[in-house]
């Protein structure tokens, strides 16, 4: 038995026990994350040098690409090292921080879909008042709001966490710190400020969830009533790719964290984690980009001009 005043390090799971799987887990995240910061970088390079895609939606796909960056540089650097080095290891404050930084940055994403869910619902729906409703003003407060909810969140989360004593040793059933594989080490499973915090969670998410439900339904039955198909895809093509984003963020974040314990596993943790920590970050860049012409233009005519100087 230990407690967390002893404890200087954590050991974090091992993706592979051979050394050749070890390295391949190495390469396919090196793809991954290189795939990530290709995919935002050229996102964040458009939306900021493209003086036509200064809008409200590219404004909020910046943010959310910046949160996308965020999150992998998060995780997956620290599970490339073990991969390669074959090692575990990883500090207890480093851990703090890793685990801060990462609700930090998922939280941050999740606040900036339903913003632009409401921003596709205002696009859609409230055509005369979009202008005068998400105005610059608006928007930057919107992702101020976002980001700031976010840092106070995952503050509370990381405090509360490490506050905790553990005395189940120091062995996580994760490739990185999150907050169910830290508590599971911990000598109380429940307390009022786990109760509170986790009611909090509960009703920001559940509301955040609803919210995108209910304007969704709205888009769509908007949608279908207009007369002209040219304008109906024009309309789905800007609102699809972020449903589908949202979709997988939300089914795999939520069957990960709400699963039953009968089916649970190592493999199915670990695959589940994957969907929603790395997968993410390198597949939205893409999923954005193949329905929206005005993006795909600005990044090929940023790549262009980049070979064009060279």
């Amino acid at each position: 038995m230990s407690n967390s005043s002893s404890i200087s390090h954590f050991l974090l799971l091992a993706l592979a026990d051979t050394r050749q799987l070890q390295l391949l887990h190495f390469c396919l995240l090196l793809g991954i994350s290189l795939a990530a910061l290709l995919g935002n970088g050229l996102i964040i390079s458009a939306v900021a040098c493209g003086q036509h895609l200064h809008t409200p939606m590219f404004f909020f796909l910046l943010s959310l690409a910046l949160s996308h960056l965020g999150s992998i540089c998060t995780t997956v650097p620290k599970a490339m090292h073990n991969s390669l080095w074959d090692t575990r290891d990883i500090s207890y404050t480093g851990c703090a921080a890793q685990m801060f930084f990462f609700v930090f940055f998922i939280s941050t994403e999740f606040y900036l879909q339903t913003i632009m869910c409401y921003d596709c619902y205002m696009s859609i729906c409230k055509v005369l008042h979009y202008g005068t409703l998400l105005g610059s003003r608006a928007c930057a407060h919107m992702a101020a709001a976002a980001w700031a909810s976010a840092f106070l969140y995952s503050l509370l989360h990381t405090a509360n966490t490490f506050s905790l004593p553990l005395c189940h040793g120091n062995a996580l059933g994760q490739f990185f710190c999150e907050i169910p594989h830290i508590l599971k080490l911990s000598c109380s499973h429940s307390n009022l400020r786990d109760l509170g915090l986790l009611v909090i969670s509960f009703f920001l998410g559940f509301g955040c969830f609803v919210f995108i439900i209910f304007s969704y339904v709205q888009i769509f039955r908007a949608v279908l009533r207009i007369p002209s198909e040219q304008r109906q895809h024009k309309a789905f093509s800007t609102c699809l790719p972020h449903l589908a984003v949202v979709s997988v963020f939300v089914s795999t974040g939520t069957f990960a964290y709400l699963k039953p314990p009968s089916i649970s596993s190592p493999s199915l943790d670990l695959a589940l984690s994957v969907l929603y920590s790395v997968v993410p970050p390198a597949l939205n860049p893409i999923i954005y980009s193949l329905r929206n012409q005005e993006l795909k233009a600005a990044v090929w005519r940023l790549m262009t001009g980049c070979f064009q100087e060279q």
